[in-house]
């Protein structure tokens, strides 16, 4: 995908000489203005995101390349600015770089000299924005702006989530794994009025059931076995902000009563306390599962339900949002070259073709990660299909061989006296070979069967006596 540079210079010969060497002979795409008012108008547009270095001649009429750098350094600091001067006029081009420009070039430009300053430029400005991205996320500042995504299904669940950073209405966001649905909490969050407050995520379907109401509204010390100290629980660590439930969905019957009682009375009961503590907090929670199902079938309160689903969010997946995939493929590529020291990449022609009719069942998290192993891998400077298609065949046999290692079940449906076992006998003896396979490890013990860690937890309870005896060493 081809770089975009805006260039401001006010004589008509020296704009079309320039323009012409760098999208003919050097592959850019130009924006060409002829002032830097127009710069500027330019820059604040909608779409300004897509350039990606600005020229500056210092001497135009309307408004001078002195006065636009100034103005775009405000508009956007990372954007890396180059001023265009004559040879004669280079104290004034050293001057702009004291004022923030990235580098100057002299007219008329030399065509090795010039490509190889833009595309450090360009590096520059990718590091930079990577870094100012991760500013304002740790100071709460992250806005819509900062999310990669131009196509149409994108934009409407943008839309929407900024009509509900306005008020402090409930949000439902639902979308596959991996569709990047805490970044957009985490947007919704900051472009509110709690903005700079604090932002509490958690993962509903990481957390023990019986842990559940300590972890959400805090417990007194003394109130349980190995509680040693006092916590306030993740409500009141976002008190004046947003807690933000994902995979809520995955919590049992009897914690939906309870979170629907906080919801309900806004205060929270710490375990092992007779007293009750106000809070303040915006529920923002998320899910990939069907809760309208999950309630006709008895497995989520319907009082619950609606209490949540207020304001619904849909994200969707990866897959209709093919105009997304190689913008945020490279940058996936800039920051993760940058946090590891390494050389950003090109990808070539056939691997963005191949990565556009990729289906992504794992979504931005699994684009992600390819990304990550791309660039460990490239031999030859890019991402090419071979070595995509290389990745992803190692996967598939990766995932045939786990599957071929978990060995046969041979679960008898019958007692000694021949008579059928029941469902839960059954299901206990499934749970008790698939932990004894795994070590006694719940973590991969639950995503081999395919449940969350909280409802292998809350079935382990319910195991026989003599069962729980022998599971006294599980761990995650």
């Amino acid at each position: 995908m081809a770089h975009t540079l805006l260039i401001a210079e006010d004589d008509p010969v020296q704009r079309e000489m320039i323009t012409m060497l760098l999208s003919k002979r050097l592959g850019y795409e130009v924006i060409s203005t002829a002032n830097g008012s127009e710069a500027i108008s330019r820059v604040q547009s909608s779409n300004a995101g897509d350039i990606d270095v600005v020229l500056l001649d210092i001497q135009m009429p309307v408004m001078n390349g002195f006065e636009a750098l100034s103005i775009i350094r405000k508009i956007r600091p990372e954007l890396p600015v180059l001023m265009l001067t004559s040879s004669d006029n280079t104290a004034d081009a050293v001057m702009a770089i004291k004022e923030g420009a990235y580098d100057f070039i002299v007219k008329p430009p030399e065509r090795t000299h010039i490509d190889i300053v833009i595309k450090n430029a360009i590096r520059f400005g990718a590091l930079s924005k990577e870094l100012s991205q991760i500013k304002r996320e740790k100071a709460g500042t992250l806005s819509f702006t900062d999310l990669i995504g131009h196509s149409a299904g994108l934009a409407d669940a943008v839309m929407i989530g900024r009509k509900a950073a306005m008020s402090d209405v409930p949000v439902y966001i639902t979308g596959e794994t991996g569709v990047g649905k805490e970044l957009f909490a985490r947007a919704i969050h900051d472009e509110g009025r709690r903005a700079g407050a604090s932002f509490v995520a958690l993962n509903c379907g990481a957390i023990p059931e019986n842990l559940v109401e300590s972890i959400l509204f805090g417990h007194e010390k003394g109130a349980f076995t190995g509680a040693n100290s006092s916590t306030i629980g993740k409500f009141r660590e976002a008190d004046g902000g947003t807690i933000f439930l994902d995979e809520v969905g995955e919590l049992s019957l009897d914690a939906q009563v309870k979170l629907l009682r906080v919801l309900q009375q806004k205060e929270v009961e710490p375990v092992g306390s007779s007293k009750t503590v106000k809070i303040n907090v915006r529920i923002i929670s998320a899910t990939n599962r069907d809760l309208k199902r999950d309630v006709k079938e008895g497995r989520f309160r319907e009082d619950l339900y609606f209490r949540l689903n207020v304001f619904p969010v849909a994200l969707p997946p990866l897959r209709d949002r093919v105009q997304d995939i190689l913008p945020l493929a490279e940058h996936f590529i800039k920051s993760l070259a940058a946090s590891d020291g390494m050389r950003a990449i090109p990808i070539t022609q056939d691997a963005q073709h191949y990565l556009e009719q990729y289906q992504w069942p794992g979504n931005i998290r699994e684009l992600h990660n390819l990304m990550h192993r791309a660039i460990i891998m490239s031999d030859n400077g890019s991402v090419d299909k071979a070595m995509l298609e290389q990745i992803h065949t190692q996967e598939e046999l990766q995932t045939q061989v786990e599957r071929r290692s978990i060995p046969p079940l041979h679960i008898s449906m019958r007692l000694r006296d021949g008579t059928f076992k029941s469902m839960s006998d059954i299901e206990h003896e499934v749970m008790q070979s698939m932990l004894s396979y795994f070590e006694q490890n719940i973590t991969r013990t639950a995503d081999a069967l395919g449940i969350a860690k909280s409802t292998f937890y809350r079935k382990i309870k319910e195991l026989p006596t003599s069962a729980n005896d022998t599971q006294s060493d599980i761990h995650e």
